[in-house]
């Protein structure tokens, strides 16, 4: 008895008699066989519903657990199958395993918590196994943890973007809930179908419930929200609004420079040419050569330091809240299309175009800045991972890493995630 004990606390067995232990020396792997307790046999492998029992299936299994010392250890058993009211003739529920895995859940738990915090390489090298597998790891736990806690529930303001997984234009949609700051959902494509699927799996009525929603201005993506999501107001992202500004001047600044080579003034085109980091950085983070680059530029090249200003001056308009914010909006809007400046005038009608999501943004303060992270997290997920050949993997390990269902390790109590309210 004290033997068994000892063999169920040491590979974490819950409602488990262990029958034999016994060592393959050819193989060097220690071989435990088990079977379920009474109180939990004969039930449905996918539902865990008490089922009679149909035939013995495929006779004796194995299943991977965590190593023992230097030995590989497998856990053995029967696998007989049960015939399900809902699922038809299924194999019957093992309490060490999830349905469907070749490995113990504490094998599968580790593996996960490994590939979330560790390289591809230190996963595969330290529990001896593919990195197909690990895949297929990661897919089993975060859909059983998805069975019970789910992601969609109680999300009030998400924000939406997409990033590139993979070269040849792969791209994933994600969905990131502002409050919790997690990343609730994600799917391969970047159009309004892809988009779309998110807000079906919502459901109409937690739809209903969407105040707020941040992005850029893809128009699949407001398009989406105003067709889906009638409660909610769609604000315009304000760090992609000054990226259309800096392009503006970038294109006013590269049309200065080549009327400088036009024109035969080399010093001139120098300065210019000089001068697209100084213009393009923030006031407070310029060296002192750049602040002298931009005074030489405002005496040689008035036209691209107006076109600077104006850039400088959008980019303090997003530091406003509330009418101050909306008011300077408007002035600058008008400033643009009165400079007589091309590239601003066609920007200035391009933001009043956009112009309520930009006004939202302002108002509620919400921009795409947590989605930003979440991508740059994916990111390093995609490096680490060395690549993923298809999108799944690379969906499964960040929900993962960055959805909160990374298990603990196992014999651990869980960490419990800190989650933010509402800025």
């Amino acid at each position: 008895m004290r033997g068994t004990r000892v063999w169920q606390g040491l590979l974490g067995l819950r409602h488990t008699v262990v029958e034999a232990v016994a060592l393959d020396e050819e193989a060097q792997v220690v071989v435990v066989s088990v079977r379920p307790r009474r109180a939990v046999r004969h039930r449905c492998g996918r539902c865990r519903a008490r089922a009679p029992l149909y035939d013995r299936g495929e006779g004796t299994r194995r299943w991977r657990c965590l190593d023992l010392g230097e030995l590989r250890c497998y856990l053995e058993a029967e696998s007989p199958r049960v015939s399900c009211p809902h699922h038809g003739p299924t194999v019957v529920a093992f309490p060490w395993a999830r349905h469907g895995a070749g490995h113990t859940r504490a094998f599968d738990d580790q593996v996960a918590w490994l590939a979330s915090c560790t390289s591809k390489s230190a996963v595969t090298e330290l529990m001896r196994v593919a990195w197909r597998t690990v895949g297929s790891i990661i897919t089993r736990v975060v859909d059983d943890a998805t069975a019970v806690i789910d992601p969609l529930d109680g999300l009030r303001r998400i924000g939406i973007d997409e990033i590139s997984y993979k070269r040849g234009h792969k791209y994933l949609t994600v969905v990131v809930d502002h409050d919790t700051r997690r990343l609730v959902w994600a799917y391969p494509g970047r159009d309004k179908a892809s988009l779309a699927r998110f807000f079906t799996a919502l459901g109409p009525d937690r739809c209903s419930e969407i105040t707020l929603v941040s992005g850029d201005a893809a128009p699949y993506i407001e398009l989406a929200v105003f067709e889906h999501c009638p409660n909610a107001e769609f604000c315009t992202d304000p760090f992609h609004v000054v990226s259309w500004a800096t392009r503006a001047l970038d294109i006013v600044r590269r049309e200065a420079w080549n009327d400088a080579r036009r024109s035969k003034d080399p010093a001139g085109a120098k300065v210019i040419k000089g001068s697209r980091w100084a213009l393009l950085k923030n006031p407070e983070a310029l060296t002192d050569k750049q602040r002298s680059c931009l005074e030489t530029l405002e005496a040689l090249n008035h036209e691209t330091f107006r076109a600077y200003l104006l850039k400088e001056q959008l980019r303090a308009v997003f530091l406003l809240r509330g009418s101050e914010a909306v008011d300077g909006l408007q002035a600058w809007i008008d400033a643009a299309t009165g400079s007589d400046i091309e590239a601003f005038v066609d920007l200035g009608y391009q933001i009043r175009a956009n112009r309520d999501g930009i006004e939202n943004a302002l108002i509620h303060g919400l921009s795409n800045g947590i989605v930003e992270s979440v991508n740059t997290k994916i990111r390093l997920i995609i490096r680490v991972g060395f690549g993923f050949h298809g999108p799944q993997a690379v969906i499964a390990l960040a929900m993962l890493t960055l959805g909160g269902y990374r298990p603990p390790l196992p014999g651990r109590p869980p960490v419990q995630s800190r989650v933010r309210g509402p800025n």
